[in-house]
């Protein structure tokens, strides 16, 4: 199940990556750049050795500069958002970047022979947001991801993903929480700032 999950994740990012991409083809955006970083991770000769500065550029390089950050983090912070001020937003913003970015270099590595297939896309009813449904085929059981997309600033943007039934977002939400209600919007930075001093580690190769 983690090691699902850590597909799950890396494909998440695999598929943000287009900040330019055709506003009114999500299904498009989601095909053509996953299958670009994919092919960019299955030959970098690096990556594939398991050099995690490598895998970290890639992901900080083609995965970020699409996330809608503020409105993820805003999402898995939840309510005391609102009363957090304007340097712990930022903080807030700044660490969880480097925690995804963490998770999706460890899970990039284990990238041999995986295609995406999109099957379903269908809009969330009162807005712009659409939720693109497709799966991560290779060995083994192929892995169901669901990704929802808005417009901001007339580009498509991933705000969140499900990932075997569990939603990403809502799932570090409920981890937060915990901290949150602990030690507030300090507590939580701060244990954000702990976990990222920890050294990256690529995942583990399969036996």
């Amino acid at each position: 199940m983690l090691k699902k999950f850590l597909t799950g994740l890396v494909m998440t990012g695999l598929l943000i990556t287009g900040a330019h991409a055709d506003p009114g083809a999500p299904d498009a955006f989601v095909r053509t750049i996953s299958n670009d970083v994919i092919d960019t991770a299955k030959t970098d000769k690096a990556i594939q050795s398991g050099d995690i500065n490598a895998v970290v550029a890639l992901v900080d390089k083609k995965v970020l500069p699409a996330v809608a950050f503020e409105v993820v983090t805003r999402s898995a912070v939840g309510p005391q958002w609102r009363n957090a001020t304007a340097d712990q937003r930022a903080k807030l913003q700044a660490e969880f970047k480097i925690l995804l970015v963490r998770v999706y270099a460890g899970a990039l590595t284990q990238l041999k022979d995986q295609t995406v297939a999109i099957t379903k896309t269908q809009p969330v009813p009162g807005g712009n947001q659409v939720v693109v449904q497709s799966e991560v085929r290779g060995k083994g059981e192929p892995i169901k991801l669901d990704y929802r997309l808005d417009q901001i600033q007339g580009a498509w943007k991933i705000i969140d993903v499900n990932v075997g039934g569990i939603w990403l977002v809502q799932s570090y939400r409920s981890q937060f929480a915990q901290e949150l209600n602990a030690g507030g919007i300090d507590g939580l930075i701060a244990r954000l700032v702990e976990r990222n001093k920890a050294p990256a580690q690529a995942a583990p190769k399969k036996a």
